[in-house]
């Protein structure tokens, strides 16, 4: 085997990583549809955020009581630019989320699948374009 066949496996070992997270992503979206429990919640704050490159995000956090009575406050796994007015602090939202481990929750309207989506195309398209040249060279060899 050439050291050429060896950078292969960088993008393959990426698209790996990718499909993964996002697949993830969409199964614990998926799961929280399925069998979450809504509540009436409203955002108490933001947390504040910065990327790499210097970018602000906001996430907002959510607090709600589950049918329990257990009191939860949580901050969003996604977070934006900017702030809707729909999603200011005081907003009253509906919450989503995991009776056995409310920590697992999502803001409807707020947190979305398009995320785990992209990172779940991205990895396809690594996976199958890198199993395409691989394919195509162990072909012409």
């Amino acid at each position: 085997m050439e050291r050429a066949w060896l950078f292969s496996l960088v993008p393959l070992a990426l698209g790996a990583a990718f499909l993964g997270i996002g697949v993830y992503g969409l199964r614990r979206a998926d799961a929280l549809q399925r069998t979450g429990l809504t509540a009436q919640g409203r955002i108490v704050r933001h947390e504040v955020g910065r990327g790499d490159e210097g970018a602000t995000y906001y996430h907002p956090v959510a607090a709600w009581t589950t049918h329990d009575g257990r009191e939860c406050e949580y901050s969003s796994r996604f977070g934006r630019g900017s702030l809707a007015g729909a999603f200011g602090v005081g907003a009253r939202v509906v919450v989503r989320y995991d009776a056995d481990n409310p920590r697992r929750f999502a803001i409807e309207g707020w947190d979305a699948t398009t995320v785990d989506r992209v990172f779940a195309v991205v990895g396809s398209l690594l996976i199958a374009g890198t199993s395409l040249a691989l394919l195509v060279r162990l072909v012409t060899l």
